[in-house]
């Protein structure tokens, strides 16, 4: 009787933290995160059950229309606030590895922005290491950055067709490099399609910031 009535505990502060993520409440999740680590509560069992679960539900309404970008920046700015408190709380050997090191950016020639700034943003806060080369970015700069920081994943964005060769020279210029085989790659932009992707030798596109994160965890598992 005594461990059902804990669990119940458990969901429910699991459930409040994905709430707050929700309702967009920096201060709230924060207090939640502080008070469930005074009630004995695993912290990373609170990030990956209870802060992460709300974002990804933020990441599909935002999908959907049902949520604007303001919002899912704001939901995102509360999930790293929470998350910082329960990382601090962890123990060293239980302290979450970066998950992988990601090297984004938009094309040469491109000076969108936007889209690549949320899926920045999502992937930073679901625990990846990300470095954003920012927009108008040459190819040569995608390889060395990927060199330097023996980057697990390369990410590049093109809003434009005419920008869109770019992802085709950069898949190209990677193999040059002898970096092809060592990182995976993903396109994304109102351009790429699948059909892109697989055109020219992407290991996947990326349609929305939540397909971004889902299929990138396929991959890197």
């Amino acid at each position: 009787q005594l461990q059902r009535g804990k669990r119940m505990e458990k969901t429910e502060w699991l459930k409040k933290a994905a709430q707050s993520i929700l309702d967009m409440e920096g201060e709230v999740a924060k207090e939640i995160a502080q008070k469930a680590l005074a009630d004995g509560m695993d912290p990373l069992e609170m990030i990956t059950e209870g802060f992460s679960e709300g974002i990804r539900k933020m990441g599909d309404l935002f999908d959907r229309g049902e949520v604007f970008l303001p919002g899912l920046l704001i939901a995102s700015e509360a999930m790293t606030g929470a998350v910082e408190i329960l990382e601090a709380a962890l123990p060293q050997d239980k302290k979450q590895a970066k998950r992988a090191v990601i090297v984004i950016g938009t094309i040469e020639g491109d000076i969108h922005d936007i889209g690549k700034g949320i899926i920045v943003t999502m992937l930073r806060v679901h625990g990846y290491e990300v470095h954003d080369l920012g927009r108008d970015v040459p190819i040569e700069e995608f390889v060395k950055k990927a060199q330097e920081l023996d980057a697990d994943v390369v990410g590049s964005s093109a809003m434009m067709t005419t920008t869109q060769v770019g992802q085709k020279k950069l898949e190209k210029a990677l193999t040059e490099a002898g970096l092809r085989d060592k990182v995976k790659t993903m396109v994304g932009g109102a351009v790429a399609t699948d059909h892109w992707a697989k055109r020219i030798g992407a290991d996947f596109f990326g349609e929305t910031p939540q397909d971004t994160i889902d299929k990138l965890g396929e991959f890197l598992s």
